[in-house]
């Protein structure tokens, strides 16, 4: 984990830490999200439809994932107050020995947490079991995503050391499992994935690609060794309809963060601390409004659930002040692993990827 995290750093690196909050009107908060094919940036629109009954101004922003996002937010000159990121990020901030990273984490405070995100493995069918994919070539999701920093995670938890972790976007990685260039893609997102149900769609294809999504399966994630870090969770045909049977799998939380705005006692910082204040009030208040017609995902929220390691925000909190919150738990030091990106497809091949690009990328 050493070598991973020198390289999250390096992706930290020359971030001047005065948060990117600071930059443009106080009236828009700038949320990033995640990928157009993602979960995160379905429930930042519908933060933002809310929001705007409230009269709070809502820009969402696509990004690669959550260490996209904290990068963001952590940069001067970008309109991103807020982020949506994955609960295990802060782990791995915490864990570097690098100051700025540490730095970073240390201005973060949970706004808000969200819903519960089920890790999906999805293999070819000779591999039956997530210990299979020691040797074999994986899809971690794209640089500055959130599935990377879990993908570790779960190599490391398992002792698992591939033959090579790809580097590419979600619908590109899907591609490369079922034309055999990649053995397994890694994904974390709230079911159901739009990148998975729009697979579905891939048992009506005719020519050279038809049949290729009976060569795929979701893995089954069940070692009593992963449980540690994260909790249980399934995923069934009512879910995705390519999956045959309930499947166990482990999950994490999502969760809404922004920067520390009690850290000064300026006219600024008091402006962002009240309206993230109101956020948090709508929130709360739009929450039923939500869960009935936002994203499947708003049923599962809990907005006054603790999470280990995340600190309240104390401007969306008023009670919590920082004196009463709880220290961070110790967290477990990880080996390293090698990220590196996957080179480009055969040109013999190019064809019938982009026919089922079409059908994976394809938008709600």
């Amino acid at each position: 984990m050493r070598y991973f995290l020198s390289m999250l750093a390096s992706t930290l690196v020359g971030m001047t830490v005065i948060f990117s909050a600071h930059a443009g009107e106080s009236r828009s908060i700038g949320l990033m999200t995640g990928p157009e094919s993602g979960t995160y940036i379905q429930i930042g629109k519908d933060i933002a439809q809310v929001m705007a009954k409230e009269g709070i101004k809502v820009e969402v922003r696509s990004s690669l994932g959550s260490i996209d996002n904290l990068k963001k937010i952590s940069t001067t000159g970008e309109n991103a107050a807020l982020g949506i990121v994955q609960s295990d990020v802060l782990g791995f901030l915490k864990r570097s020995n690098n100051p700025q990273s540490q730095e970073i984490a240390n201005k973060l405070r949970m706004i808000a947490p969200f819903y519960q995100e089920e890790v999906h493995v999805l293999a070819s069918k000779n591999i039956t079991s997530i210990k299979d994919l020691a040797g074999k070539r994986v899809v971690v999701g794209a640089e500055g995503s959130g599935s990377m920093l879990t993908a570790v995670n779960l190599f490391s938890l398992l002792n698992i050391t591939p033959a090579k972790m790809y580097k590419i976007d979600p619908p590109e990685g899907v591609v490369a499992v079922l034309t055999g260039q990649a053995d397994a893609l890694i994904f974390v997102g709230g079911k159901p994935v739009r990148l998975f149900k729009n697979m579905e769609q891939l048992s009506g294809l005719q020519g050279e690609n038809a049949g290729r999504l009976n060569t795929v399966h979701l893995l089954a994630l069940d070692d009593p060794a992963l449980l540690r870090e994260y909790r249980p969770a399934q995923i069934s045909p009512k879910d995705y309809h390519f999956v045959e049977k309930t499947i166990p799998t482990i999950a994490l939380n999502a969760v809404l963060v922004g920067f520390d705005f009690t850290l000064k006692d300026t006219p600024y910082y008091h402006a962002r601390c009240e309206q993230m204040g109101k956020l948090a009030t709508a929130l709360q208040k739009y929450l039923p409004d939500l869960q009935r017609t936002g994203h499947a995902k708003w049923k599962e929220v809990d907005l006054s659930a603790p999470l280990n390691l995340w600190k309240r925000d104390a401007c969306a909190s008023p009670k919590l002040t920082r004196k009463t919150e709880a220290a961070p738990a110790v967290l477990k030091p990880s080996p390293s692993d090698l990220l590196e990106k996957k080179s480009n497809a055969d040109p013999a091949t190019k064809k019938l990827q982009q026919d089922l690009l079409k059908v994976i990328q394809k938008p709600e």
